[in-house]
């Protein structure tokens, strides 16, 4: 297994359904949105492999970890994007650099905590947000 399989194996750990605790069944397809490919397979007989007991590749649970790509699949989108977060809390750490942002939309808005007024300056506005705050 090269290294990019690896990585999306342990990262595959966390996608598999809870199995019970008390039956010890797995699901009957751990991965059921994934296409049946040798990707597919490898991944979830290496999970198999690596969370058997009693196998002789068994990696303890205190010894797993995970890793994950940002490619959206885990973003959280409640109450809001990790993004705009992390935005909204640069323009607060940059606005005393930029003290024109107090009256200049839509960092006025960020600045004031009125989600409704930064929502208001649609995609353009975001947009000026995640660039000034990206940028810096």
């Amino acid at each position: 297994m090269n290294r990019r399989e690896v990585l999306t194996a342990f990262a595959a750990l966390t996608a598999f359904p809870v199995v019970s605790a008390l039956a010890q069944t797995p699901a009957a397809d751990p991965l059921p949105s994934w296409n049946d490919t040798a990707t597919k397979r490898a991944v979830v007989t290496f999970v198999e492999r690596v969370t058997k007991q009693g196998s002789s590749d068994l990696v303890p649970p205190a010894d797993r970890i995970a890793t994950f790509d940002n490619d959206g699949t885990l973003w959280a989108e409640q109450p809001i994007y990790f993004q705009l977060a992390f935005a909204i809390d640069r323009v607060e750490a940059l606005a005393a650099q930029h003290p024109e942002w107090k009256d200049m939309q839509p960092f006025k808005a960020v600045l004031e905590g009125d989600p409704k007024a930064l929502a208001a300056t649609g995609e353009k506005g975001l947009l000026e947000v995640m660039a000034a705050t990206h940028s810096a």
